[in-house]
């Protein structure tokens, strides 16, 4: 993998990656205005979790026509985008628009509720020039560099020493996706977030009370069954886990233990890269048309400890519940955090294997 960083006029830097050597004429930006950088936090003392405020985001570029893609590379130089023409695969570059930042400012003192610096980082990665093209359909040498992509900005971020570093993708208007080019971003946090936080405290004590990894094991037990398994090849399975909350949700995991992307050998990324295909393109197959969907990667921790009890997963939350339906979060999953499914994961499993490709 090849890499090459640059800096935008206004100020933002950008990441250029290929299998070989980027190479590029100019560099890009809607504006030659710095980013606006108004976020903070503030702490519920309730849940005790930390709550992003970015009223600049308010601004952000929504919904664009095709002709106005940001993310399609420069064609008119009156008329410049975040991307350059040129020989590259995968672009990656500073949000316009980020929740976080390290050069976040000090935090506004306000009565009644803690508050604290935004610190951290908000990246786009932009997976294809082509803005018609999907995550899932690309080259499995694309995906499988789009696994050392991440890898990559995860090590980078790290560094500044933040605390969790998470890829994802939002697809489809549904899922609340702004942009429809083939996108995922990368939100890096300067703590833990709870979610990550309970994962932890889970995962340790079933390592110390079992000396086993639980995640890794799950995959070979979900192989080993079969009922739940969408896809496999060498050593990643893709499942239904048997406790899914979204319909048709999907894990892609890796056999062996191994707690980040960085971590996988080139045999085990290019399994990952097959096998997330195959989910993914099941997933619009199962109705014929573009399944909306969040997708993240659950690496361990960036805080500098050793964990063991951790292993690298991708999960897809698909939110289309039917051919003409969504699945909405509303009373019992937004007020009491339990979440009611229409299909069991053993209904969507064999639903999604008997997809043709």
């Amino acid at each position: 993998m090849h890499r090459v960083e640059y800096v935008k006029p206004d100020g933002r830097r950008m990441w250029l990656y290929g299998r070989s050597p980027p190479k590029i004429e100019t560099v890009p930006s809607p504006t030659a205005e710095p980013a606006s950088l108004q976020s903070h936090l503030r702490r519920d003392p309730i849940l005790e979790e930390w709550v992003v405020y970015a009223a600049h985001r308010q601004n952000r570029t929504f919904l664009p026509s095709p002709a106005d893609d940001p993310l399609a590379p420069t064609t008119d130089p009156t008329r410049p985008t975040e991307l350059p023409c040129g020989d590259y695969e995968v672009a990656v570059f500073e949000n316009r628009f980020p929740s976080l930042s390290l050069q976040s400012s000090s935090p506004p003192a306000i009565e009644g509720v803690e508050t604290a610096a935004a610190i951290g980082s908000c990246e786009v990665v932009v997976f294809a020039q082509d803005g018609s093209a999907s995550l899932g359909e690309l080259p499995l040498d694309r995906i499988a560099l789009i696994f050392e992509v991440w890898a990559d900005r995860t090590r980078h971020l790290q560094q500044f020493g933040l605390a969790y570093v998470l890829p994802f993708e939002n697809r489809g208007i549904e899922m609340g996706a702004t942009l429809q080019h083939p996108h995922g971003q990368i939100y890096a946090y300067g703590f833990l977030p709870r979610v990550q936080a309970r994962a932890v405290e889970s995962l340790r004590r079933h390592r110390d009370r079992t000396g086993r990894d639980l995640v890794a094991d799950l995959a070979v037990a979900e192989q080993v069954r079969g009922i739940r398994v969408v896809s496999a090849h060498g050593g990643v399975v893709a499942f239904n886990p048997p406790f899914g909350r979204f319909p048709y949700e999907i894990w892609v995991v890796p056999t062996r233990s191994v707690p980040d992307l960085a971590g996988l050998r080139e045999d085990e990324r290019n399994d990952m890269a097959f096998v997330l295909s195959q989910s993914l393109r099941r997933l619009d197959g199962l109705w014929n048309q573009p399944m909306p969907y969040l997708m993240t990667v659950n690496q361990a921790p960036t805080d500098g400890a050793p964990h063991p009890e951790w292993t690298v997963r991708i999960e897809i939350r698909p939110i289309r519940r039917a051919p003409d339906k969504l699945k909405y979060l509303a009373g019992t999953e937004l007020g009491a955090g339990v979440f009611a499914t229409d299909i069991t994961p053993e209904a969507a499993a064999e639903a999604l294997r008997s997809v043709r490709l």
